[in-house]
């Protein structure tokens, strides 16, 4: 039977003798009254007893009422004197104590009571110290070796792999660097953008030692209870050294690593920099943790803390950035091994299409490709699958069910002609790629620009083209409509503003303004609420703003001015197409001029 039952039935026999001996003992007080010997005498005198009871010492008589009467009486002879004078009838019997019973009922259910009572404290007791055990262990999880990635499994990231070998050495080998009097790395810090591979890059470190993974995020560790984040931290440590030599991988450290402020308070600042306090004693304090590599990963270096990034915790930091087009053609090899792809797919044209995508972005393309191919009942993933899958993951999913007028079509076809002809003839700006009116995500009609290599800087002439890029679907909606254009270029013009504001205050483009940057910084907790510059200054950098952007529109115009007759011809053909791509551009307008 369970323990929860027997504590139940043992609860509710412990309250029912509790129950019955309070009944018993108030009906007992309730009719006895307790008198002395000498008022019990009197009592039989004048006739108000009818009937005694004599046990030992112990005397009971009966009244004519309902009430009866106890005594004690150490000399029997008067009241058997007084009783024979009355003709009270009486007998003798042997002492018995009746209220023994109902006290012994009492202390029988007395003790069954507390007992329960003290099973549910020990049973409480436990059940507090398992969720207090719960909440202070760590979350991490540890991988065995049926996960194991290697570097095999990385790619495009060559440099960053390089950068990790020594990192496995120290963990195979560790007095291979002891012989010439160096110290093994403690740590590592992993720095780039997110789904660059920096958690795949540290499972792969511990694949290639043969260690165990302990694998956890910074944001565990933080509770709104002070001192649980620490007791995890402990506990984390405690874990990997029963695993020793292990690696211990804290994603996103600058959930508890940011740098702290100097003061302490209540709440979760407090624990925050407990936790961050009981990680730089495990990582480098007085009891050394060698065998134990730390690596932490995170996409804002500058905001940690500089005790956490110091010669002996996180001794290196290994930059993993966003892949080259090489890198991404190593990436979609990678995660194409495990699908059925066509043999004529040109991973090398798919990795030049891909411009800015990282390993995450490559491997959902590949996915969306396989899902797509199986929704057509294909055996295999064709180019042309992972072209329909790039189009979703640039420019979002095809909305067929939106229904829009013809008259909202047309405004459509020429915004989006108007957005392809300017970026065609501008040499400075990307290739137009695929031009659609087919809504896809919020959009009504997109026209996809493409890299003709990765874009590191960014010229002068190459911003201004793209403020002209973005002005040409309002400067074609107003050579259709003259002066009643529509509110379909409002996401345009914010952005074009925006590159506007960011050359003149970020980029010392502004023509008359030198070389220096007028952008707020951030400060503390917050920022800076005066400008930074005078009020004189604001003036310049607004009329500079204003003419970059007036000087763009004015060329973006001329230009469709000139150019009407072939944006009337592609407009028409996307009316009728839909969907076009660089082919049947190069067709309409021409081979693209070069610089």
């Amino acid at each position: 039977m369970p323990k929860r039952i027997i504590l139940m039935w043992m609860g509710l026999l412990g309250v029912i003798l509790l129950v019955f001996g309070f009944l018993a003992f108030t009906q007992q007080a309730r009719q006895n009254v307790t008198v002395p010997a000498s008022e019990f005498i009197s009592k039989v005198e004048n006739g108000d007893i009818t009937r005694v009871t004599i046990a030992g010492n112990q005397i009971h008589g009966e009244s004519k009422g309902s009430i009866g009467y106890n005594s004690y009486v150490s000399e029997k002879e008067e009241l058997v004197r007084a009783l024979h004078d009355k003709r009270v009838p009486y007998e003798e019997k042997e002492p018995s104590d009746n209220s023994s019973l109902v006290g012994l009922i009492v202390k029988i259910g007395l003790a069954v009571f507390i007992a329960f009572l003290l099973l549910k404290m020990i049973k409480g007791a436990g059940a507090n110290n398992t969720m207090l055990k719960q909440q202070t262990s760590h979350k991490a999880k540890l991988f065995d070796q049926l996960e194991k990635k290697t570097f095999a499994d990385v790619a495009g990231v060559d440099e960053a792999v390089e950068e990790c070998r020594d990192f496995v050495t120290s963990l195979k080998d560790p007095t291979k660097f002891a012989k010439l009097g160096g110290r093994s790395p403690k740590g590592i810090l992993l720095v780039g953008p997110p789904g660059n591979g920096k958690t795949l890059l540290a499972r792969a470190i511990a694949g290639e030692a043969g260690v165990p993974f302990f694998a956890g995020s910074a944001s565990a560790f933080v509770e709104m209870f002070v001192g649980v984040g620490a007791s995890r931290v402990r506990d984390l440590f405690d874990h990997a050294k029963k695993h020793m030599p292990c690696i211990v991988f804290i994603d996103e450290i600058d959930a508890v690593g940011k740098t702290r402020s100097g003061h302490t308070g209540p709440g979760a600042h407090e624990e925050r920099e407990q936790t961050l306090n009981q990680l730089l004693v495990e990582m480098d304090g007085f009891e050394p943790n060698k065998g134990i590599l730390v690596i932490a990963a995170t996409n804002r270096p500058e905001t940690l803390d500089k005790a956490l990034t110091r010669s002996g915790r996180l001794d290196r930091t290994v930059v993993v950035p966003p892949p080259d087009v090489r890198g991404r053609e190593a990436i979609l090899r990678v995660h194409a091994r495990d699908k059925k792809m066509a043999p004529n797919v040109d991973y090398t044209a798919v990795a030049l299409g891909t411009a800015g995508l990282v390993g995450a972005d490559l491997e959902m393309l590949l996915n969306e490709a396989a899902i797509d191919a199986a929704k057509r009942g294909q055996n295999e993933i064709s180019t042309e699958d992972i072209e329909r899958a790039k189009e979703k993951v640039f420019m979002g999913p095809e909305r067929k069910s939106a229904v829009l007028s013809a008259k909202t079509k047309e405004i459509i076809a020429w915004h989006e002609a108007g957005h392809a002809i300017v970026g065609w003839f501008t040499h400075e700006a990307h290739t137009p790629h695929r031009v659609t009116i087919i809504p896809r995500g919020m959009a009504l009609g997109l026209t996809w620009f493409l890299p003709a290599e990765d874009v590191v800087l960014r010229s002068r002439k190459e911003l201004l083209a793209d403020i002209k890029v973005a002005f040409g679907g309002r400067a074609a909606e107003k050579l259709l409509l003259q002066d009643d254009y529509t509110t379909g270029a409002s996401n345009d013009l914010e952005r074009a503003s925006e590159i506007a504001e960011r050359m003149v205050k970020n980029f010392g483009m502004g023509d008359g303004l030198g070389f220096g940057t007028f952008a707020k910084k951030e400060q503390g907790y917050g920022f800076d609420p005066s400008k930074g510059f005078s009020e004189e200054t604001a003036v310049r950098i607004d009329a500079e703003q204003k003419r970059i952007l007036e000087d763009c529109e004015s060329r973006v115009l001329t230009m469709l001015t000139d150019k009407l007759d072939l944006l009337k011809q592609l407009a028409n053909t996307l009316l009728a197409e839909e969907t076009i791509g660089v082919d049947r551009l190069t067709a309409i307008l021409g081979p693209r001029p070069v610089a």
